[in-house]
């Protein structure tokens, strides 16, 4: 137990932040105990981290923040955390090699993944996005890379632009790939990859499933949270790039799995 009284509030906040890093959730009574303070305190403490938009409160404790009622259509998140989704993109171009073989999933990061593909030779890419390919058929035809692009068949998402369902998850399974590139709308160390659409989430595991080594790009608003379904666990992931350093706290679960973290700051 740590001495609560030594303690100062910004301190104890750095603590919960951390607990919701690792875990995904903290809870008021175990919080307390471990602190060495009352309930009050800690929920005083988490009123103030929700006010800073840092938590989302629940019964008896908190959660990082997410979307409660699934995330939005693509449209509304083009501009969310822009700078650090090229960011994000940018480096993971540079893990693409010249003759590979890709996977790119749906979402506005892997879409600056996408804008970030040049001077790569003879790749091959397969998507269910619809801007991602409609981007990636320009920048063919403008020769800013070279290779063919695959656009999966299956159902029409309109809010998301993208496809889905049993046609697209059979055509799936005709592919060998180098590399899945795969977008979260969260990552935590208990729920793994997860996001909001279980028929999209479907998509993105059979990618990981065809992939000898699976990338997940993650900005720093989706560390920690855990969305509705389950893509793949960390045991699934070799690499993640995300705008900032892995939580402390992860360490030795990163180390154990090994997961190569890549950091864009």
């Amino acid at each position: 137990m740590v001495n609560g009284l030594t303690l100062l509030a910004q301190e104890r906040k750095e603590i919960i932040l951390q607990t919701l890093l690792r875990e995904g959730k903290v809870k008021v009574i175990p919080m307390a105990k471990k602190l060495g303070v009352s309930t009050e305190t800690i929920r005083r403490d988490l009123d103030a981290l929700e006010a800073e938009s840092k938590l989302q409160r629940v019964y008896g404790g908190a959660v990082r923040s997410g979307y409660e009622s699934g995330e939005p259509p693509l449209q509304k998140r083009t501009h969310l955390n822009i700078e650090a989704k090229k960011k994000i993109g940018a480096r993971a171009a540079e893990l693409i090699k010249d003759g590979d073989t890709i996977a790119l999933d749906i979402g506005t990061t892997m879409m600056e993944l996408a804008k970030a593909i040049h001077g790569k030779r003879n790749i091959t890419v397969v998507t269910n996005s619809l801007p991602i390919a409609a981007y990636l058929s320009e920048a063919l035809n403008n020769n800013r890379f070279t290779g063919k692009v695959f656009v999966l068949g299956g159902q029409l998402n309109p809010e998301q632009q993208s496809l889905m369902g049993p046609l697209c998850e059979q055509v799936i399974g005709h592919f060998f790939l180098n590399k899945a590139f795969l977008s979260a709308g969260g990552l935590s160390l208990t729920g793994g990859v997860t996001d909001y659409d279980l028929n999209e989430t479907y998509i993105s595991k059979l990618f990981a499933e065809a992939a000898r080594e699976v990338i997940v790009l993650a900005d720093q608003s989706k560390i920690g949270v855990q969305s509705f379904a389950k893509i793949i666990t960390l045991d699934d992931v070799n690499i993640i790039v995300s705008d900032q350093e892995y939580p402390k706290d992860w360490k030795d679960q990163l180390e154990n799995n090994g997961i190569f973290w890549i950091s864009c700051e």
